[in-house]
């Protein structure tokens, strides 16, 4: 065996013993009650500071398992459904995981925006999901290079406009959703997700592919990766016109066999959105790609609760903001609050003042 592949292999076997451990992490801590939570009430704790960024309304998760038959293709979902949502109609938060994800993580946001009352809908991404991570050393490249193939991409995209429609469509919740206040939400793969059903188009054979979704009306991108190989990428960002709150660190690095994007990669997707857009970004110190996921990573318990505590609070700001009218500016208060943990922050809109 020639020295370089000698390499990638011990390096995918790192990045696969990691993806095992993340995989049974997320899924033990997805939910307070774990995957048997499905259909229990919650109270978010008590607020800690004295603004709308810590709710304390009731909340629960509830489990599907849908089929799009036309797609062949099983869509399991997780709701975090706000009990206000019994006196009038909420707004509506889908998300998408990163790589290797499910629909049990990033609990932590869907129950703060539930909290918020805001529903929040997890989905989970069949190809691009946590089984990639159960394969031998040796069909694990081949996993990921199919996992981030334009063909799983666009099923993705195509997930979250089903889970729409399901959601909208159904008997029980349907009616309590307003169907003109929906956002997409995504870390990492997720992000590149939210931005393709946002508007976000690629050229091939001459034509515009674009998997764009009238019915969304906001974007919260976590840790964006870039269109790499694509073009300019002001162009393929350039009808991506919906309110956007970019999130990043520091120390954002993407890393897996064959790819690295770093923390000036989301600071190219954010300055590449249209100037039609009302947009802000949020920069944490320090902050890793995997920080913003449920589990704690090697930054320190100190600083993940730190980073998702306020990850959680300004994404729910912005969502309010955006998706039921609130005021913008308790997202600057926010960040004045919040100033020894960020690099950086543009408010919402500021490019356009």
């Amino acid at each position: 065996m020639n020295k370089p592949l000698l390499r990638q292999l011990r390096r995918a076997l790192r990045v696969a013993l990691f993806g095992g451990l993340v995989s049974l992490a997320t899924a033990a801590c997805a939910d307070p009650a774990g995957s048997s939570g499905a259909n229990r009430s919650f109270t978010a704790p008590s607020p800690q500071l004295g603004s709308a960024a810590s709710p304390s309304g009731s909340y629960r998760p509830v489990d599907f398992l849908w089929t799009d038959v036309a797609r062949s293709r099983e869509v399991p979902a997780r709701l975090y459904w706000p009990e206000t949502a019994v006196q009038t109609p909420v707004p509506l938060v889908v998300f998408s995981h990163g790589l290797g994800g499910s629909q049990l993580g990033y609990s932590y946001l869907g129950r703060h925006w539930a909290s918020l009352g805001i529903a929040s809908l997890h989905v989970r991404h069949a190809g691009s999901d946590r089984g990639i991570w159960t394969a031998n050393l040796f069909s694990l490249f081949g996993n990921l290079q199919r996992a981030a193939s334009e063909e799983n991409a666009l099923a993705r995209a195509k997930d979250v406009s089903f889970a729409i429609s399901q959601l909208l469509g159904s008997a029980e919740y349907g009616a309590a959703v307003r169907a003109d206040a929906i956002a997409v939400a995504g870390h990492s793969y997720g992000a590149n997700t939210a931005m393709l059903v946002g508007g976000a188009s690629v050229m091939r054979d001459g034509r515009a592919l674009t998997m764009k979704d009238p019915r969304v009306k906001a974007l919260v991108l976590i840790s964006a990766p870039p269109f790499t190989g694509e073009g300019d990428m002001a162009q393929i960002l350039g009808e991506i016109t919906v309110p956007t709150l970019h999130v990043t660190g520091t120390k954002d690095v993407i890393s897996v066999p064959g790819y690295r994007s770093d923390y000036v990669d989301r600071l190219a997707v954010y300055d590449a959105q249209s100037a039609k857009a009302i947009k802000s970004l949020t920069v944490f110190k320090d902050a890793t790609h995997s920080i913003f996921t449920d589990r704690v990573d090697r930054s320190g318990f100190e600083l993940n609760e730190k980073v998702k505590r306020a990850t959680k609070e300004i994404s729910g700001l912005f969502l309010r903001s955006v998706l039921a009218g609130d005021s913008t500016r308790p997202m600057e208060l926010w960040a004045n609050e919040q100033a020894a943990l960020l690099e950086r922050f543009v408010p919402l809109g500021a490019d356009r003042r």
